[in-house]
């Protein structure tokens, strides 16, 4: 088993996975993005061709855990495990991420109403050429949602950065009739799926 400081770094902006870590009391550090756009460029969020949800949202994890690997390499920072996850929507096979605008979050919420989604959240840690990466998946229900309600939540701008145009710690708690899996992993970051990748890489949690 590899020894490690009881620090990471956390290759996320998310400020729902750092109060998630915080919550089980992990010791991280930002691994921030410098100018603009400050997304990676060699981080393809794009669904590829035959790609399912499961393959797809793995991907992503896996590019962003390495490209944070990457920009540890690039600024001589200290070395430390790096985390990373991406959390997406999945209905009828669909892969539904990040609403593009307010009329975009509209039709994903029409689209959820009254419906079962998936919500598949993968987490990756990379340390010394080593990466692992588990997968949750979990089912939400929402109720049916009037227009007006939609087009409110949508107006109070919680929407617009969040896979499925929701967040379920947020005001669309209301929505929500029924989960099935992880609060934590539809939030954003598995918690039980995290301490098991921290325990293999030796972290003490």
């Amino acid at each position: 088993m590899i020894t490690l400081e009881p620090r990471i770094y956390l290759a996320s902006r998310s400020p729902r996975r750092r109060e998630l870590l915080s919550q089980i009391g992990v010791r991280f550090e930002l691994l921030m993005f410098r100018g603009v756009p400050r997304e990676d460029p060699d981080v393809d969020e794009a669904v590829l061709p035959e790609e399912t949800p499961e393959d797809y949202v793995v991907r992503v994890t896996l590019a962003k855990a390495q490209a944070g690997v990457r920009r540890i390499r690039e600024r001589h920072l200290i070395p430390h495990p790096v985390l990373a996850a991406d959390t997406t929507v999945e209905i009828e096979g669909s892969v539904i991420g990040k609403p593009e605008h307010e009329a975009d979050a509209v039709a994903i919420l029409q689209r959820l109403s009254g419906r079962t989604h998936r919500v598949l959240t993968a987490v990756a840690l990379s340390y010394e050429g080593h990466t692992e990466h588990l997968l949750n998946a979990s089912e939400v229900r929402f109720r049916s949602l009037g227009q007006d309600e939609i087009k409110r939540y949508v107006a109070s701008g919680e929407p617009l950065d969040k896979a499925g145009a929701y967040g379920i710690q947020g005001r669309a708690a209301v929505f929500i009739e029924e989960i099935r899996g992880s609060y934590t992993g539809i939030m954003g970051l598995p918690l039980y799926e995290t301490a098991l990748l921290l325990r293999r890489f030796g972290y003490p949690i």
